[in-house]
């Protein structure tokens, strides 16, 4: 008898005891750790004095502190911030034979507000989600290399630009209030590098597009 009590005891305490802490409505996450942006670049023609030329550009990827905060409306709902310390690509001029290499230095920082929605709730450690938003990124430091300062080239100004994310990811919950992090974003960013070359107005089209990936360690609030 005092075994099957025993036994009965042990078996409530594991199923009344949470497995893991579900969201909540007002829970607060920050995030943090290393983030990667790998552009899935696609370029236009590289226009000179108003003649479209053979060349083209390319983006190179970089991977920097990537930062989010995420509030709770309830179990499944959450709107994420996306941060992170600049970016740093550097942008290569193609098709140009033996002119072919590094062009220029860009920084940039890619704010994003997205919309997230867990599939789980629940008291579940494992905890998947989608998520869809709007992107804003900001262009600076821009500048060319010294060989192609020397060439001619100068005044090299990219514009902002907007466009809509989307990502999956998931938290996988450590304790109560540690948890680890992964995420892929796709990110739409294009815009236009306007230049001189020879005292000439220039300029490219470039859609970035990068996929953002993350992996991070995270606390909740």
């Amino acid at each position: 008898m005092k075994k099957a009590i025993l036994c009965a005891a042990i078996t409530a305490a594991i199923v009344t005891s949470p497995i893991a802490h579900a969201y909540e409505a007002g829970d607060i996450l920050v995030r943090a750790g290393i983030t990667n942006v790998a552009p899935n670049d696609s370029s236009g023609k590289v226009y000179v004095d108003g003649s479209a030329t053979p060349y083209e550009v390319s983006v190179d990827s970089d991977t920097q502190l990537g930062l989010n905060l995420v509030y709770f409306y309830n179990q499944n709902w959450a709107v994420e911030v996306l941060a992170a310390t600049p970016f740093s690509h550097g942008i290569n001029l193609q098709n140009a034979g033996v002119a072919d290499g590094p062009l220029a230095e860009v920084s940039h920082l890619p704010p994003t507000i997205s919309a997230l929605y867990f599939f789980n709730g629940g008291n579940n450690s494992f905890q998947p989600y989608a998520g869809v938003g709007i992107n804003y990124t900001a262009f600076f430091d821009e500048e060319f290399t010294a060989d192609r300062t020397a060439a001619g080239f100068s005044d090299l100004k990219l514009d902002d630009s907007w466009g809509l994310a989307a990502q999956l990811g998931f938290d996988y919950q450590l304790n109560e209030r540690w948890l680890i992090n992964a995420s892929v974003r796709y990110i739409d960013i294009s815009t236009t590098a306007n230049f001189k070359v020879g005292g000439a107005d220039s300029s490219v089209d470039v859609d970035i597009d990068p996929f953002v990936t993350s992996l991070m360690v995270g606390y909740k609030f």
